[in-house]
């Protein structure tokens, strides 16, 4: 049975920023992943939204891990020749009943160290003509970035520090020793013991934990899958910035976002889910269009085209508040060798480097 320092599972985003922090403090790191390649389930199905840190309740893992991995991802993708863009954000409201909204998330964005401005509609739509508001929040941190690129960068920079990517590796079987956690791999023996297991699978690592014989239950959260689906504009879109409405119970409503070469796209919606499924309803596009042409009311009809769904991994029942992150060590469940996270939705792309450095600051 071969012997490694750290398992981490799964080579999301958060995987790989976790897998490059501990290689750079001198762990010997082997990243474990089901699928083919990296990156391909949440981390590549969002958005690809740098995001201010807005929204979060105050004090909360998503608020403090959003402001400080935002600042380190820009760093980041300047010093590495990433691909991004601070393009900024505007968050608008469409009737007057919606502006005391507006002053509520300016409220919470200042409690967060996040400083937005409160424009008057004339202000926006001078920027955006083909905006419809009452009234916005400007954003002037948000930005976009290649989550593809950035997770390249990141894997390159673990690789560089001795860590390994296996893909097509799916864990199957864990059991706790006094000195770590055996581990079997595609159904066969075990095959690794690892002093330290970090479970960074996404939305399967409630799944994970499950696998962990001898781990207390009661420190598993039942997994719930919020789906959301995008459509692309066909043409040319006449933003240069993002377009958020107020938000709406489980996201933050069908915003308006673009990619690095200015194209637009629509999304997510939310639409709870038993199991996973990535496939996208050409139907859904009928809500779509109304959604968005409560500020875009120039959308052409037949203009939005079916693109992708990604899937974020909530901890969290539908009529319930959004979870918090969840970033279980040995403080929290009592197994020294285990660290397990939850819930890692929105914004983990953008926190995924303060995540990173929280876990590799466990005494593991």
């Amino acid at each position: 049975m071969d012997n490694v320092d750290v398992v981490v599972v799964g080579a999301g985003v958060v995987g790989l920023a976790i897998a490059r922090a501990l290689a750079a403090a001198g762990r010997e790191v082997l990243i474990l992943e089901a699928a083919d390649g990296f990156g391909t389930g949440t981390s590549s199905r969002n958005s690809e939204v740098i995001h201010a840190g807005i929204y979060y309740p105050r004090g909360s893992l998503k608020a403090r891990f959003c402001v400080a991995g935002r600042d380190r991802l820009y760093t980041f993708c300047e010093q590495h020749g990433v691909e991004h863009r601070r393009c900024g954000k505007l968050i608008v409201a469409t009737s007057d009943s919606q502006l005391p909204d507006l002053q509520k998330i300016q409220a919470a964005a200042q409690g967060n160290g996040v400083e937005l401005e409160l424009w008057e509609a004339s202000r926006a739509i001078a920027l955006e003509p083909q905006l419809r508001c009452v009234g916005a929040l400007h954003s002037p941190v948000t930005g976009i970035v290649d989550s593809h690129s950035y997770m390249l960068a990141l894997l390159g920079q673990a690789e560089d520090r001795g860590a390994t990517l296996s893909c097509g590796n799916r864990v199957t079987r864990l059991s706790l020793e006094n000195d770590g956690v055996v581990i079997a791999i595609n159904g066969e023996e075990p095959l690794l013991r690892a002093r330290t297991l970090i479970n960074s699978a996404g939305i399967d690592a409630p799944q994970v934990a499950k696998l962990i014989e001898g781990f207390p239950p009661e420190h598993v959260p039942r997994a719930f899958f919020a789906k959301g689906n995008y459509f692309t504009l066909a043409g040319r879109s006449p933003f240069k910035r993002l377009v958020y409405p107020i938000p709406e119970p489980g996201g933050l409503g069908v915003h308006l976002t673009l990619d690095l070469a200015g194209r637009a796209r629509f999304g997510p919606d939310v639409q709870w889910i038993a199991e996973r499924d990535y496939t996208v309803d050409a139907r859904r596009g009928d809500k779509f269009y109304a959604a968005i042409r409560t500020y875009w009311p120039g959308l052409p009809d037949g203009s939005l085209q079916p693109a992708y769904a990604g899937i974020r991994p909530k901890i969290s029942p539908p009529e319930a508040p959004a979870a918090d992150f969840r970033i279980d060590g040995p403080e929290a469940h009592g197994v020294k060798s285990v660290v397990n996270l939850f819930g890692i939705e929105s914004p983990g792309l953008t926190a995924s480097l303060a995540i990173a450095d929280h876990v590799a600051s466990l005494d593991l």
